[in-house]
Parts: structure tokens; C-alpha cells; sequence
């Protein structure tokens, strides 16, 4: 079951029939503002020998596309300057010239951020719309699910009758996490958002035990409000003061996944670390950073149960649309100021 919002977003104004892309013309510094960025007309190689040209119809704009807009060494390659910027998306094969990829099929590949692409065939993979949306295979059945779900059950360790803590949890994955802990066997399932509204959505539309706005007051007050007895696990997509507060929240053996940092992916210098960690001492515990790039291996056996949960409504999804590429970057910008409901994606 998917529940959709979609942000007005105005008509283009674009002249030109051939397909559009989005570079990063500058290096943000703090936030990033729609300067750094420009829409232009692309133009695209033929479609060679094993390609396919693909018109995208979706795309997703994420969290960690902000990391790679900056030239700092990380774990992937930056965005170049001038050059069209690469994401999911799913696209309709309009050109095939590779066995196995017929025109009509929907792909998922990694050459958002444009209205169209040419890609090599190995490049991407057949996807049914026949029964899901071409997005949610950008989101519960795409990277997004397999995130939750290697970071629930492989870096946390996740047992049955564990109390559980996520942060951004009415984001894209923090909306998953929740409902596959509950899934899994997790006993109380507490989530952390920015919003009233959106506490309720985690209350009485994803089955979360409870949850509280970080807006509202001291985030380790509001979590032993909630956890009064501790938590053993916590999926950190925040960082920050949540993750100073889930140290200070966890029991004996407890287990901290780290996905991400939102709060701190603007800052223009470094942030102070948790005050807490010597407490990971006295509780045993562990925290550990993961890359869902790391466990692929898991993709099949998180499909498997994720297709049986979305069947039987123990796992549902809001998506968050913005329309046109001309509001691809106000997307973007859109998820760091955390303004989406589930995934933020951008119908092409």
C-alpha cells in the first residue's frame, strides 16, 4: 500500500524537445542554494552496441548526494563540476540494441538527474510496473528497503524483543526501519521526527509504539520519555544530538547502526562528537558506520520478505512527489530541510 504527496511544483517554461539534465556548476559551501546548480539541454551519444536509451520517468533525490557535491575524500567519487549529476531512477527503453532489454521496458538504473539517457545494458535492470510502481523500486523494493533491512539485521543484529530507536524515522529509510523491526520481532518501536503531523503518520499510519517531535525539546529528555528503560538498538540517520542521546539510552550489549548524519551535512566546520562515548564502555556497546553498497548479498532475501509485508499491509509507504526537472534541485533541497513524507522523489 503506497499513500502519495505531492508538492505544486510550476510547469516548465522550457523551449527545447531535446532532454534535459541537471549539472552542479559550483561546490556548495554550508547550503547548498539553487546557484550551484543549472538545467540544460543534454546531448546524448547513438545508442551503441549492448546500450539502451532510456526516458526516465522517476527519479530519487537522497541525503548522501550532499557528500558528493563536495570535493572532500569520501567513499564515492564527487560529482564533477559542469557535468550532469547520477542518481536512481526508472526509465521506459525507448532504443534497444541489447539482448535481454526490449523497447518498452521500465529499467532501474543510476543516471538520474536527466530526462533521458543512454546506458549499457549491464547498467541497469528489468523492472514489473505490472506490480509495483516504477518508484517503489527506487524506494521499499529499491535501496532504500535493503538499507533499512541490512542495517536492522546485519549491522545491528537485531533479536527478537529488542526496544528500538530511529531517528528521521518519517524519512525514506527511517519509515522502513520501523515497520521491519516491528516485522522482525522488535518489542517497542520508537521513532524521532521534525513535525507534529509526521509523529502521528509514524503513530497511526506506520504502527511505531511511539514517537516525539526533537523539535519539542532536549532530544535525551524526550527519548528516556519514551524509552524509560533504555533502548538496544538505535538506526542513526541523524546524528548529532539524537546520537548523543541514544548513547545515553542504551542498554547492556547494545547496537548502534550510523546510516547517516543529516544534521551535520551543511555544517562549514566540523561538529563536536557525542560527550557521551565513554558510556559505550559501560554498556558494551558497539556503533558501527554501514554502506548498503556492502551488502547486495541481502537484496534477494529482503525482496522475499519485503513483497510478503507490502502484500499483507504490514508494510506500507508514503512518497513525497515534486514534478519536472526544472524541481529536481528544490526536491533535493526539499529533503535536507526534511520537508518529505517517506521518499522524495521527482516525476520526469
Amino acid at each position: 500500500m503506497t499513500d502519495s504527496t505531492t508538492t505544486p511544483a510550476t510547469p516548465s517554461t522550457g523551449t527545447t524537445d531535446a532532454p534535459r539534465e541537471v549539472r552542479l556548476v559550483s561546490r556548495p559551501v554550508g547550503w547548498p542554494t539553487p546557484e550551484n546548480f543549472e538545467v540544460v539541454a543534454s546531448d546524448l551519444p547513438e545508442v551503441g552496441e549492448g546500450q539502451v536509451r532510456v526516458r526516465n520517468v522517476v527519479m530519487s533525490v537522497d541525503p548522501y548526494m550532499r557528500g558528493r557535491m563536495s570535493d572532500a575524500k569520501s567513499y564515492a567519487e564527487p560529482y564533477a563540476l559542469g557535468e550532469a549529476m547520477h542518481g536512481g531512477a526508472v526509465g521506459v527503453v525507448e532504443q534497444s540494441r541489447a539482448e535481454g532489454v526490449a523497447v518498452g521496458d521500465h529499467v532501474l538504473h543510476g543516471l538520474g538527474w536527466r530526462e533521458a539517457a543512454v546506458l549499457d545494458a549491464s547498467a541497469c535492470r528489468v523492472v514489473d510496473t505490472a506490480i509495483a510502481p516504477a518508484s517503489a523500486y527506487l524506494g521499499v523494493l529499491g535501496m532504500t528497503g535493503l538499507t533499512a533491512y541490512a542495517g536492522l539485521t546485519r549491522v545491528a543484529g537485531l533479536k527478537e524483543g529488542d526496544v528500538v530507536f530511529v531517528s528521521g524515522a518519517a524519512g525514506a529509510v527511517g519509515s522502513v526501519v520501523g515497520q521491519v523491526a516491528k516485522a522482525l520481532g522488535a518489542s517497542r518501536v520508537i521513532g524521532s521526527a521534525g513535525s507534529e503531523e509526521k509523529v502521528r503518520h509514524l503513530i497511526d499510519d506506520l504502527g511505531f509504539d511511539a514517537a516525539f517531535n526533537y523539535k519539542d525539546g532536549r532530544v535525551s529528555d524526550l527519548l528516556r520519555e519514551a524509552a524509560p528503560e533504555g533502548i538496544d538498538v538505535y538506526f542513526d540517520n541523524v546524528g548529532g544530538d539524537h546520537l548523543e542521546a541514544a548513547i545515553g539510552s542504551l542498554r547492556l550489549g547494545g547496537r548502534i547502526a550510523v546510516c547517516g548524519a543529516i544534521s551535520v551535512y551543511n555544517n562549514t566546520e566540523p561538529a563536536p562528537g557525542p560527550r557521551n562515548l565513554a558510556r559505550l564502555i559501560q554498556t558494551r556497546g558497539t556503533l558501527t558506520g554501514f554502506l548498503v553498497g556492502d551488502h547486495w548479498d541481502l537484496a534477494g532475501e529482503y525482496a522475499q520478505k519485503a513483497a510478503g509485508w507490502l502484500a499483507d499491509g504490514t508494510l506500507t509507504t508514503r512518497e513525497t512527489f515534486v514534478d519536472g526537472i526544472d524541481h529536481a534541485v528544490d526536491a533535493f533541497l526539499g529533503v535536507l530541510r526534511g520537508e518529505n513524507t517517506g521518499k522524495m522523489l521527482v516525476r520526469l
